[in-house]
């Protein structure tokens, strides 16, 4: 899959590097380096995503997902270095002398055309597959088109006179990609600083009505990709047998796992104290 997003992002690089060098546009030229940086990418998540489906080890017990979210954090930072290049790029460019031509309208349009066609393809993907990277992936695509979009139209401004035009454009497509970068700078910190996933007590709400758990000392959530891993330590009466108290733990789990989307449950459990007791 990202082989093939590889081979599509390389054509269309060298596709506006032949229309920019052929018609003089500055424009174009700064879209295809964008693009080597995309091809770039996709060489890195290759790597990322057959590293991080690797199963735990003995040094990665958990396993290998979180090598995703920090190649969805290094997107996000590529993301936001590209907004900034964009936006100063499009304020300090001189206007350049270039030239019009129909066949490269035609090359630059079928360029967009394949952008979104490969942006959406990348989403379904990313939902099929719970994937973060491709994930990222889509929306770094569809930069891109916004990208190619301020390309054109700075290219055509500038051949009719309006050079602003290609200024303002840019400057909006920049505050855009911002946003996307902060959208995955979202998604990727919580992880990575192991941010609560799910509402402390909304776990707790949802062992106490489990029959057989009289109380919950802890409960503590993290993410883990586009899941959760939950532990919780919960009280029973002293008296109960262990084979019991580990059925009560088996249905606190359960209950977790049907309620929200987790991808490890741990469920400790710990006799009532009796001053515990007392209080109630």
């Amino acid at each position: 899959m990202i082989l093939i997003e590889g081979s599509a992002n390389a054509a269309i690089m060298l596709l506006k590097l032949f229309v920019g060098f052929a018609t003089g546009s500055m424009v174009i030229l700064g879209d295809a380096v964008h693009s080597l940086t995309d091809l770039a990418n996709n060489v890195v998540a290759w790597l990322v995503v057959r590293w991080s489906t690797r199963p735990p080890d003995d040094e990665h017990p958990y396993g290998h997902r979180k090598y995703e979210t920090v190649a969805v954090f290094l997107l996000a930072m590529l993301l936001t270095v590209t907004a900034f290049e964009l936006g100063l790029r499009a304020l300090s460019r001189s206007r350049p002398e270039i030239v019009h031509a129909d066949w490269a309208v035609v090359a630059m349009l079928c360029v967009l055309l394949t952008n979104v066609g490969l942006a959406s393809w990348q989403g379904m993907w990313a939902r099929k597959l719970e994937s973060d990277i491709l994930g990222a992936d889509a929306r770094h695509t569809f930069a891109d088109v916004l990208t190619t979009i301020v390309a054109i139209a700075g290219w055509q401004a500038a051949v009719r006179g309006y050079p602003w035009v290609d200024t303002v454009s840019a400057l909006g497509v920049a505050l855009l990609i911002l946003f996307l970068a902060y959208g995955l700078f979202r998604r990727s910190l919580p992880v990575l600083v192991d941010g609560v996933s799910i509402d402390p007590e909304r776990l707790e709400q949802a062992a106490l009505r489990v029959s057989g758990v009289v109380g919950v000392r802890r409960a503590r959530s993290r993410s883990y990709g586009y899941r959760a891993v939950v532990d919780l330590v919960v009280l029973v009466e002293p008296d109960l047998s262990t084979v019991a108290s580990h059925e009560i733990a088996t249905i606190v789990e359960q209950v977790i796992r049907s309620e929200w989307p987790v991808d490890a449950v741990t469920v400790h459990i710990e006799p009532e104290r009796q001053e515990t007791a007392a209080r109630r």
